[in-house]
């Protein structure tokens, strides 16, 4: 009997703990357990992200003040409908330009390649070409390899070196052999080729001066104006884009200038102009 009392006295001694807690004092601790939670949730992972969920979910319309726009393409997007993409707009404005990847390193040639060369052609589109630049291998190789897959024509935008994986390169290395890639494509075509890559790889391997004679095409997301501060042809500025003809998304970009520019920026443009003036005068 004592010991069963015993128990029972201590029991309820147990359930008196939470009723000698204020009311207040729970709801001020349930509210700061949430803030808490939420804190959390937001810096570890919604912040690091926000311009990604912003490309997804809102503000479809920028970047403003640009009116020439293209995509960019490989094998990633799959079998395209020309027919569809021939027509369509985006952000009420035809699509004038198309890149797309050719080759990566000394060996790769992208699947989709030679029929989106050709379909981009044929669609009345301004068509580039990119090289994915490979640390690890020869710089001279893969500047070969590019051009004995890629044949463009009068017509078509500068060859393009993309450059964003630094690999075990020093700044000082792959300064070299991005030069060493550009001069051999360079004395090929006649023409300064384009320099794609990121905004921050951009500040921190190709800020010498050497490169000032190449035309640039930057990628940086979900902002709404590039803050890379030089000189610049070409923005990349979302990897989330839809586009009729395309399933899935694509990178949408612009070109910096007017559509008269642009067309006076492909190969075989700018030595017309020069030809017609000096017979002028």
């Amino acid at each position: 009997m004592a010991k069963t009392s015993s128990k029972k006295r201590k029991k309820k001694r147990s359930r008196k703990f939470p009723h000698n807690i204020p009311h207040w004092a729970l709801w001020v601790g349930g509210i700061f357990i949430v803030s808490v939670y939420v804190f959390v949730f937001y810096y570890f992972f919604v912040s690091p992200y926000s311009f990604r969920w912003k490309g997804i979910f809102g503000n479809k319309g920028y970047p403003a003040g640009y009116s020439i726009h293209g995509i960019d393409i490989s094998h990633h997007q799959g079998e395209i409908d020309w027919d569809l993409l021939r027509n369509a707009q985006l952000y009420d404005t035809p699509i004038r330009f198309v890149f797309m990847k050719a080759t990566e390193g000394v060996d790769f040639l992208d699947e989709n390649f030679n029929d989106n060369f050709y379909q981009a052609r044929e669609n009345n589109f301004i068509r580039g070409v990119y090289h994915f630049f490979h640390p690890k291998e020869s710089p001279e190789a893969q500047a070969r390899y590019f051009l004995k897959q890629v044949h463009l024509e009068d017509g078509d935008l500068p060859p393009v070196l993309d450059f964003e994986k630094r690999g075990t390169l020093t700044p000082d290395q792959i300064k070299h052999a991005a030069i060493a890639w550009l001069r051999v494509v360079e004395n090929h075509y006649g023409v300064k080729p384009i320099i794609y890559t990121n905004y921050d790889f951009k500040l921190k391997y190709f800020s010498d001066s050497i490169f000032n004679q190449y035309p640039y095409w930057i990628a940086h997301y979900y902002v709404d104006t590039l803050q890379y501060t030089g000189p610049w042809k070409f923005w990349q500025h979302t990897d989330r884009g839809r586009v009729r003809g395309i399933k899935g998304f694509v990178d949408l970009d612009i070109y910096n200038g007017s559509m008269y520019d642009l067309q006076r920026f492909t190969i075989g443009r700018h030595e017309e102009e020069e030809e017609l003036y000096l017979e002028s005068d």
